[in-house]
């Protein structure tokens, strides 16, 4: 039985307004590449890793950092596309980068002020929730301190949802958000975005890519790139992906993500050993 290919866009369905809107982009997508392809939803509390081990996934966004593994092993999963986000910060390129945040009531005014508190994170093997973040505090954690940056850490918070209930709730005093999923929550819940602040920010890495995991043929492929290389210039689309806060898509080459391995195998503290 051939594999009929899905499609997902839970990494960055921050809302249900968002996933509607990332549902009316990649339909068009799909009806420009004549891909008859099913949307189907793997929400939480389901591990996302899950989603991410399927063999069937035709157009799905996957974390640079096991994507970035998978290259440095030799069986990376086909590249399709990057977003790039259109906000300033991102300087019209498939980047991102993570927010650290506190409570939007806290006296904290930087990073160091959080020192001594608890640090929250979402998943150890996230590049956005964990990796990043604990390589930008392992920097300032130097030979001349004398004690733990924090006196605790809570982790398995999830996604940008679990950091910013966390911080409101009073369990942790500063967590990582994804800067893109940040960006977007303050479009499309900015309610919960206004519950925080932004203390610092690492410095950018690769944007997770859209990826297929399914065997797609050379055409299929060209196709599917063909229309989202295209989507910025639809009128049909304008709406949505300017709620999206996406300027266009590019297709980056693997080379791109292999430097993110490396990352996550360089010698680093666990956070609780921060």
């Amino acid at each position: 039985m051939s594999i009929v290919p899905i499609v997902n866009t839970r990494m960055y369905s921050v809302a249900p307004t968002a996933a509607a809107d990332w549902r009316t982009v990649l339909s068009w997508v799909l009806l420009q590449a004549d891909l008859d392809w099913p949307f189907v939803e793997v929400p939480p509390p389901a591990p996302i890793a899950e989603l991410w081990a399927r063999g069937d996934l035709g157009l799905a966004m996957m974390c640079g950092l096991p994507y970035g593994r998978r290259v440095a092993a030799g069986q990376a999963p086909t590249l399709v596309a990057a977003p790039v986000p259109s906000p300033p910060r991102y300087q019209h390129r498939p980047v991102y980068m993570t927010d650290f945040v506190v409570a939007a009531v806290s006296r904290h005014r930087t990073l160091e002020d959080t020192f001594g508190g608890t640090v929250g994170y979402t998943l150890a093997d996230s590049l956005s929730g964990g990796v990043a973040p604990l390589h930008h505090l392992s920097r300032l954690r130097t030979a001349s301190r004398d004690r733990p940056l924090y006196a605790g850490a809570v982790g398995d918070l999830v996604h940008a949802r679990g950091v910013i209930e966390a911080i409101d709730d009073g369990r942790i005093d500063v967590g990582p958000l994804d800067g893109y999923a940040h960006d977007l929550l303050r479009k499309h819940d900015p309610w919960l975005a206004a519950k925080v602040r932004t203390v610092a920010t690492t410095d950018p890495l690769p944007i997770p890519p859209l990826v297929a995991t399914a065997p797609l043929t050379e055409d299929q492929l060209a196709r599917l790139r063909e229309a989202l290389l295209a989507a910025h210039e639809a009128p049909v689309l304008h709406d949505a992906m300017a709620r999206l806060l996406l300027e266009r898509f590019v297709v980056p080459g693997p080379e791109d993500y292999a430097p993110l391995a490396a990352l996550s195998r360089a010698d680093t503290p666990a956070f609780e050993d921060l």
